[in-house]
C-alpha cells in the first residue's frame, strides 16, 4: 500500500515538473516573440517619425542605413545604446538623428527622437513613446497637437542656456496650463541632447558611411 502510494505521489510530481518546465519554456518563447514584435513596431514608428522631421531635401544619402551606435549617456538621458541616423549632402555632414529620453516625466520617461542640423540647429523633435497621462499628455503627440514644433529651429544659441526653460520657470517656451511637469522634462532633454551633439558633433560623422 504504501508502494502504491510514494509511486503514485512520485508519478503526481514528475507530472508537476513536466508541466511546469513546458508552460516556463512556453511563456519565455511567448515573451521573446512579443518583445521582437514590440520592437520592430517601435522600429516602424521611429521610421515614420524620422521622415516627419527631416526634410528630403537635407539629405542625399541613406539615411536609414548611414548609422552608428551611441553609448548610453546622461546627456541623451539612456541608460542603453541607441541609433544615429546621419543624412548627408555631397558626402558632407547635413542632419543627423538621434534618439534622447526625459526620465523625467510626470507618468515616467519620454523617449524621444530629434533631428539636428549640422550648424546645430533643431530640425525637429517627435515623441516615440510616453506613459504621460491620457488628456495632459496628449499635446506632445504632434497627431493630438502642434506644440512639440516650439523646438524647431532652436539651438544652445536661440535662446541661450537661460531661455531653456518653460515661461514659468522663467524660460522661452510654451506650456499647458495645469500640466507643466511634462514640458518641463522635455525641454530639459532636448537641450541636453543639443549639448551632446555639440560636444560629439565631428566624431559622429567621422566613421565613413557604410
Amino acid at each position: 500500500m504504501r508502494r502504491t502510494l510514494a509511486k503514485a505521489s512520485l508519478h503526481t510530481a514528475l507530472n508537476l515538473l513536466f508541466f511546469t518546465v513546458i508552460g516556463t519554456a512556453f511563456l519565455a518563447l511567448t515573451y521573446n516573440l512579443t518583445l521582437d514584435r514590440i520592437a520592430q513596431s517601435e522600429e516602424y514608428e521611429k521610421l515614420k517619425l524620422i521622415k516627419q522631421i527631416v526634410p528630403a531635401t537635407a539629405y542625399d544619402n541613406d539615411i536609414i542605413r548611414d548609422t552608428v551606435l551611441l553609448a548610453a549617456d546622461a546627456l541623451l538621458g539612456n541608460d542603453h545604446e541607441t541609433v544615429l541616423y546621419r543624412g548627408r549632402m555631397k558626402s558632407r555632414p547635413s542632419i543627423a538623428v538621434l534618439q534622447a529620453t526625459a526620465p523625467d516625466g510626470y507618468s515616467g520617461k519620454i523617449n524621444l527622437i530629434i533631428s539636428i542640423r549640422h550648424d546645430g540647429r533643431i530640425g525637429g523633435v517627435r515623441v516615440i513613446s510616453h506613459k504621460e497621462t491620457p488628456g495632459l499628455g496628449d499635446y506632445i503627440e504632434i497627431a493630438k497637437n502642434s506644440w512639440i514644433t516650439v523646438f524647431n529651429d532652436a539651438s544652445l544659441e536661440q535662446p541661450g542656456d537661460g531661455g531653456w526653460k518653460v515661461k514659468k520657470d522663467g524660460g522661452q517656451f510654451d506650456y499647458m496650463a495645469g500640466a507643466t511637469v511634462t514640458p518641463r522634462a522635455m525641454v530639459k532633454a532636448v537641450h541636453k541632447a543639443l549639448q551632446y551633439y555639440a560636444q560629439h558633433r565631428d566624431e559622429l560623422f567621422a566613421q565613413p558611411p557604410p
